[in-house]
């Protein structure tokens, strides 16, 4: 009895002193294979100008943040948004990962990455851009990964707005509102 009593207490005591949990598997390395591979397909669908395989990657409820524009939300809403960049005459696109890491949980991903892309400008001059994009990437039930958030801005300067005669330096907005005193 007393044997059996010791062997309680020991099976209580560690069971208690660990936690009582359960060790899950690291599959960190597993997850990061899967998103660089969905992320391949990605690519390829878009340099193949396949709308449909460039937002099979994208969840139901995900957001892409274009640059100088709306938050797009919505996978059919994201696809819009894919299928007038990859319609864009010129359309030629590249991209690589720089970084990915998975969380420790397993659940949650972010992949950085630099990309260059081509297009034809309104007036058919050729526009060569390259810039960064960064994707959070989640884990859904079936073990899929799927992005839930992408945005990307360009390298190249910002173009500034054209100087209107109002905003050229020197030159005064009249303010109806204001009395203007006349000078001599």
């Amino acid at each position: 009895m007393s044997c059996h009593r010791s062997a309680l207490i020991l099976a209580f005591s560690v069971c208690f002193g660990s936690g009582c949990q359960r060790e899950t598997a690291d599959t960190r390395a597993q997850d990061e294979r899967a998103i660089r591979e969905a992320d391949a397909a990605t690519l390829k669908a878009a340099q193949a100008k396949d709308v449909d395989g460039a937002v099979a990657n994208y969840a139901e409820d995900g957001s892409w943040l274009p640059p100088n524009a709306p938050m797009v939300n919505g996978k059919a809403a994201i696809r819009a948004g894919w299928e007038k960049l990859i319609g864009s005459p010129g359309f030629n696109i590249n991209w690589q990962i720089d970084k990915l890491e998975v969380g420790r949980a397993g659940d949650l991903a972010y992949t950085i990455y630099t990309y260059q892309l081509a297009l034809e400008g309104p007036n058919g001059q050729p526009i060569a851009d390259h810039g960064k994009d960064m994707a959070v990437w989640k884990k859904r039930s079936d073990g899929s990964w799927k992005m839930i958030a992408d945005t990307f801005n360009s390298d190249l300067p910002s173009v500034a707005p054209a100087k209107t005669p109002e905003t050229k330096r020197g030159a005064t907005k009249h303010h109806p509102h204001k009395k203007h005193r006349k000078t001599r």
